[in-house]
């Protein structure tokens, strides 16, 4: 029983005795079991929280994201349920929303929301760039659009959030491939430049790379380096390779680090444009 399970089922089975129960095991919620010393994972947490709800939840938001297959959401966040009113618990929160029978899935025996429902909550109840920062992760691991999302917001017109979802549903990119190419993305549009296009591919016939987002017609490109690109000699290596290649192909190359700010950044971005002579037109 390496997963969470509800201590009276364990005792009332035979499979635990009390004193088993007690030394060997920890609750992480009234009548909800793990192994002593077990590793607290987001699949571990839903499965634990459906239980304390007498199995009646439904996984949301960001944990359903990771559920799904969607990258970055850390162990630690907490697990939206969409639920009857419960007692606050600490790790969980609970929604009292309306949901349909054709937006709930299920992973495993755990129920879910569906990617599209998914991609709404996410939208809805997180601040803007942490939303698109997890929307852009969901989109990457599964395919769903903005228009999959917006379409489910149709059929809730007054509930919370809508009008804050459109706006973060509309900055979705399922092209960025972590949460600091999501916020490089979001710094160039909230400075005015037009929404780039995401993993360009720059090609000679032969060889290929991409670049993380950029501006076709001026071929300025911008990158996010992790500290992975200084840290990994391996890797600092093959950058200086890639980085001559995408120049020969005609490409400016922006290398954006976690130690600059968005004014410095935009003003690289504008100088590589006015090297090229191309002046952006005025973001939508």
């Amino acid at each position: 029983m390496w997963q969470a399970f509800v201590g009276a089922d364990a005792i009332g089975s035979g499979r635990l005795t009390r004193g088993q129960l007690r030394w060997n095991y920890t609750a992480v919620h009234p009548g909800v079991y793990l192994p002593n010393g077990a590793e607290r994972t987001i699949h571990v947490n839903a499965v634990a929280a459906w239980l304390w709800t007498g199995r009646k939840a439904i996984i949301a938001s960001r944990a359903a994201a990771a559920l799904h297959g969607a990258r970055w959401v850390d162990a630690s966040t907490p697990i939206e349920i969409i639920a009857e009113h419960t007692r606050k618990r600490g790790g969980v929160i609970v929604r009292e929303e309306q949901i349909r029978a054709d937006e709930i899935t299920y992973v495993g025996e755990l129920p879910v929301t569906t990617v599209a429902r998914t991609a709404l909550d996410l939208a809805r109840f997180l601040p803007r760039d942490i939303a698109v920062a997890h929307l852009d992760a969901l989109a990457c691991a599964t395919g769903v659009s903005a228009a999959d999302a917006i379409a489910l917001a149709a059929r809730y017109p007054g509930a919370r959030g809508i009008r804050r979802a459109r706006v973060a549903l509309a900055l979705m990119d399922g092209g960025a491939q972590s949460p600091k190419e999501t916020w490089l993305r979001l710094v160039l549009i909230d400075g005015g430049l037009p929404r780039p296009r995401t993993q360009i591919r720059v090609s000679d016939g032969v060889d290929e790379a991409f670049i993380d987002m950029g501006y076709d017609e001026p071929m300025v490109g911008l990158d996010y380096d992790g500290a992975h690109h200084s840290k990994d000699r391996g890797q600092y290596v093959h950058d200086i390779g890639r980085s001559e290649f995408v120049e020969r192909q005609g490409w400016v190359d922006i290398r954006v680090v976690a130690e600059h700010g968005r004014r410095f950044i935009m003003h690289r971005a504008r100088e590589a444009f006015a090297r090229r002579g191309w002046v952006p037109p005025k973001s939508a």
